[in-house]
């Protein structure tokens, strides 16, 4: 199965699967306003065993299926402060 991926100009790290390369009429208006223009970063090769940094292979190709479109997002900061309060009292006991 062949995609072609799309990143954001508005949303850092954010990116947008598609079945076929300029084609869009599967994803939703709404979603294109909010991710701005997409600009074309590559077509890829979605086999069995590949890898992708920051998606499950298996999920992209099931949204790609079902929805026509996978929105891959960034993943969420870590609260460094949050962490070592949580470190710092877990250690004073």
């Amino acid at each position: 199965m062949l995609c072609s991926i799309y990143k954001s100009p508005k949303k850092e790290n954010t990116y947008l699967y598609i079945k076929t390369k300029d084609d869009f009429s599967e994803v939703p208006e709404a979603l294109l306003s909010t991710f701005g223009k997409p600009q074309f970063v590559m077509v890829l090769k979605l086999v069995e065993g590949r890898k992708l940094a920051l998606a499950d292979i298996n999920k992209v190709r099931e949204s790609l299926t079902s929805q026509g479109y996978y929105l891959q997002l960034p993943p969420p900061v870590t609260n460094l402060l949050d962490e070592y309060k949580a470190n710092k009292s877990r250690n004073n006991t």
